[in-house]
């Protein structure tokens, strides 16, 4: 069935109310990364290049839901966002309360000209968002004509913007439609998935087993091969006998990794795991280093995979035709321990150009990626974290279901 989106609905002087997801990191009120608004453009420039009015709305960190705090605001965001639509919006960017519903945000919504932009303030502001309050979604959805999700990093949680609010509009017989953002996860993370190309690999790090074990169990019944690295990979060393010295183990987790590795073997998924390590003495920025091989000695702990690991999974991920990828190798933040994470993503940016599917998901590995400067040769890099992560984990997004032709998993 083909997925209703925002360009194959009519927008011309109606007001179009857009789910974006501007929760952006920043330091002092400057945005210290606005990938997130530049993913939401094409979705906006969209509506505005057909005579439409946006109104959109975000959340921004985890304010107590009581009304304004500064230190959440939106406000930064509007001026960034002003800068990025220059030519495409007339009017500027609109910020017209400190609260998404009172009096004024209301009027300069139903009060706004074709062409114009609104963005609302924080909607956690209001105690509705969170617990998904079916008056407070009405109260929304009396402001616009035409709903669109494109916030794929918000579309695992039910809150009131996300699931409520178009099922209200669905009920006033109001469009509810997905944005090119969300539309192209789903393309990704579903149907390119579903239908990988194979050899299928998987290479999944990160700190904790826990984190991942439900993508591992779901991940390693489709693909030929799973490469684990990160700090999770010492609990499956450890579950098979090897020393990991001061390394971060869950140590009521290795029972678990043996039967995950058990698992593996017995439907035929290859799992590779590191067989030497960049260790350091302590987690800190400057701390003596040293690469082992195979055992890691009390007093170092592993914080990377070492050179002779990196070269065989370059291998492995060059000769596959998918690659899927959450999780980095180590600690990237931190030279020289982001030396296995800049490998396996230049390995995954050469098989990319050989022609093989590249998908990296996941916050950290999504910052690692535009780190190393190589988001744009990728296939696609998510920009949902936990979102990304739970469709990995074989998990039904909820708030795909309040769409007119709701997405299905693949």
């Amino acid at each position: 069935m083909q997925k209703m989106r925002i360009d194959s609905t009519q927008v011309a002087g109606k007001r179009v109310f857009i789910r974006v997801d501007f929760n952006v990191p920043m330091e002092g009120g400057v945005i210290s990364d606005d990938r997130r608004i530049k993913a939401s453009l094409a979705t906006i420039r969209s509506v505005l290049d057909r005579g439409g009015r946006v109104v959109l709305a975000s959340h921004l960190g985890r304010p107590k839901g009581k009304g304004f705090e500064a230190e959440y605001s939106l406000a930064p965001v509007a001026r960034r966002l002003a800068e990025l639509l220059a030519t495409n919006a007339p009017h500027g960017v609109g910020f017209p309360s400190n609260d998404c519903t009172d009096l004024d945000a209301r009027t300069a919504v139903l009060e706004m000209p074709d062409r114009g932009v609104i963005l609302l303030e924080n909607l956690r502001f209001a105690t509705g968002e969170k617990n998904g309050d079916a008056a407070f979604a009405d109260t929304l959805a009396g402001m616009c004509d035409v709903y669109v999700n494109d916030a794929f990093g918000t579309s695992h949680r039910a809150d009131a913007s996300m699931y409520a609010l178009p099922m209200s509009m669905r009920a006033r017989g109001k469009p509810c439609v997905s944005g090119f953002l969300l539309a192209a996860e789903l393309e990704y993370l579903i149907t390119r998935i579903a239908a990988a190309q194979r050899p299928f690999t998987a290479i999944l790090g990160g700190a904790k087993v826990s984190d991942k074990i439900m993508a591992i169990e779901n991940l390693m019944a489709k693909v030929d091969r799973l490469v684990i690295g990160g700090a999770m990979a010492y609990t499956f060393l450890r579950a098979q006998g090897v020393a990991t010295g001061n390394s971060l183990v869950e140590a009521d987790k290795i029972d678990l990794a043996r039967e995950i590795l058990a698992k593996a073997k017995a439907k035929g998924c290859e799992i590779l795991l590191p067989t030497d390590h960049a260790c350091g003495r302590a987690f800190k920025a400057g701390t003596e280093s040293m690469n082992s091989v195979g055992a890691i000695a009390d007093g170092w702990m592993g914080l990377d995979i070492g050179p002779a690991t990196r070269t065989r999974f370059a291998e492995a991920i060059g000769a596959s035709k998918t690659v899927v990828w959450n999780g980095p190798m180590g600690v990237f933040e931190m030279p020289p321990f982001d030396e296995g994470t800049r490998a396996v993503a230049d390995a995954i940016v050469a098989a990319t150009a050989a022609g093989a599917i590249s998908i990296a998901g996941g916050g950290d590995t999504a910052a690692a990626v535009e780190q190393f400067g190589l988001a744009d040769k990728f296939s696609h890099v998510s920009t949902g974290g936990g979102a990304s992560l739970e469709v990995l984990e074989g998990k039904h997004l909820v708030c795909l279901d309040a769409l007119d032709d709701a997405p299905q998993r693949g």
